[in-house]
């Protein structure tokens, strides 16, 4: 191994180091966590018992409720649905080019980019793959390297570790190729295969099997970014605090009405107790259902029931669905949907989601915009969103102009048919025309000229 092998390999740990000690990376690490369904600050929560002397306990004798509402997957996944749920239309032929699985793959580019901030898209040969900025137990990250000069992204490190091995990879991606590392538990980083370009011609021979003829590069760098937003954040910030305050209020009502969901106790004279005391008096009685108090010395025992006061924690709880909806400018589709609205209510009530999506939208322009340049294919992307409409107004709207537009504009502004059934019916209705024209065509060789019948089938004159 040569003195700047070894260099390089420094560099590429390094890079890593960097890039799971910033701040950015802590906030994706944690929006992961929020969107496989943990809220992280709940389930670190633990309620304690004090004693006289100010020791704590786990308090392990009341209701402890940690219930978590799905919030951020959910706006999520309805921000990425309503702007790609139809897939990606072309003008030209670019979809052929990007592959089958292009949609499939855009989406969870920006499932990705939402979550941590930003994502990237590798374009491989004939398709694109998705790099996650910040790595999980099911995926790796990349740890991506800006030119200081121009701020374009000009090289990038794959960083992931094998379960259960301690065995780590690295691929470090560069404009000229990509090579690739291994660190072998209790050992030192080594090459695993030597920079090979992005694109190899590969020969198969029955005496030789494959053997790479030659290679080659994209004009560009093949990895491209796709950011959630202007700001280049996760969409956690802003609205992680209001989910927690959410879950913390809805799991404290859960315990609240747990605990005295049958009598609450008033204890006399039992000033000696402390929480632990108490807390041990309380478990007797839900357990044994009876508890031995000293009489003698005054004590006493009192059972009371209790009405659980949730009207202001039901008030909170709804004010803080509200707000987590507007802050993420997404619509509450509980609204949407109660009553017949109109075509302009409707539209009135997404306004807000459309300048979010919109927003998001550019963001997935400028990846498509990249990507296509890279490949050298002049195209033009446009989205079909996924809004609920009053179908029937928006189509008799549609019909009414219907003389004064063409076929495939009165197709794609129909609600009720997909991009993908626009174009089965845009063929169908091109052959059924090329078809009558050679049945004319036909007709006016063979001399006959079509006739006007009765409803007899007898000429008519």
């Amino acid at each position: 191994m040569g003195e700047n092998e070894g260099s390089r390999m420094e560099f590429v740990q390094s890079v890593v180091s960097d890039h799971i000690g910033c701040p950015m990376y802590r906030t994706a690490k944690t929006a992961e966590k929020y969107y496989a369904k943990h809220n992280v600050t709940i389930e670190r929560f633990q309620k304690f018992l004090y004693t006289a002397g100010g020791n704590a306990y786990p308090d392990l004798f009341s209701a402890n409720y940690r219930l978590k509402t799905l919030f951020f997957r959910r706006f999520v996944i309805q921000q990425v649905q309503y702007v790609l749920s139809n897939g990606v239309i072309f003008a030209g032929n670019a979809k052929d080019k990007l592959g089958p699985a292009f949609d499939n793959r855009l989406q969870s580019l920006a499932k990705k980019a939402m979550v941590d901030g930003v994502a990237y898209g590798f374009w491989n040969k004939d398709h694109v793959e998705v790099f996650a900025y910040a790595d999980t137990e099911n995926e790796p990250g990349f740890a991506a390297l800006h030119d200081e000069e121009d701020g374009s992204l000009k090289a990038g490190v794959r960083y992931w570790s094998i379960p259960g091995t301690g065995t780590k990879r690295y691929t470090l991606y560069e404009i000229d190729g990509y090579t690739e590392y291994i660190q072998l538990k209790g050992d030192g980083i080594k090459v695993k295969q030597e920079k090979r370009p992005y694109v190899e011609i590969v020969k198969t021979t029955v005496a030789d099997g494959e053997t790479i003829e030659s290679g080659d590069n994209y004009p560009g760098f093949p990895i491209i970014p796709m950011y959630a937003n202007d700001l280049k954040q996760s969409e956690l910030i802003g609205i992680r605090e209001s989910i927690d305050c959410y879950d913390f209020i809805k799991s404290g009502l859960a315990n609240v009405i747990d605990d005295t969901s049958s009598v609450f106790w008033v204890l006399k004279n039992a000033g000696g107790m402390d929480d632990w005391d108490i807390a041990q008096f309380l478990d007797r009685m839900r357990t044994l259902r009876a508890a031995a108090v000293d009489t003698d010395a005054g004590g006493e025992a009192e059972a009371h029931t209790l009405d659980v006061p949730y009207a202001a924690r039901e008030a909170m709880l709804t004010r803080l669905r509200s707000d987590l909806y507007e802050d993420f400018q997404l619509v509450d589709l509980d609204r949407i949907t109660s009553g017949d609205l109109t075509a302009t209510a409707i539209r009135m009530g997404y306004q807000t989601q459309d300048d979010k999506c919109g927003d998001f939208e550019y963001c997935i322009r400028d990846f498509i915009s990249k990507l296509l340049a890279l490949l050298g294919i002049d195209d033009e992307p446009s989205f079909k969103w996924n809004r609920i409409a009053n179908q029937s107004e928006e189509t008799q709207m549609v019909l009414t102009a219907a003389a004064y537009l063409d076929s495939e504009t009165i197709l794609n502004h129909l609600p009720w048919l997909t991009p993908e059934e626009v174009e089965k019916v845009l063929e169908r209705k091109e052959t059924e025309d090329y078809s009558r024209f050679d049945n004319e065509v036909n007709n006016n060789a063979n001399g006959t000229e079509p006739q006007n019948t009765d409803g007899n089938g007898n000429a008519g004159n």
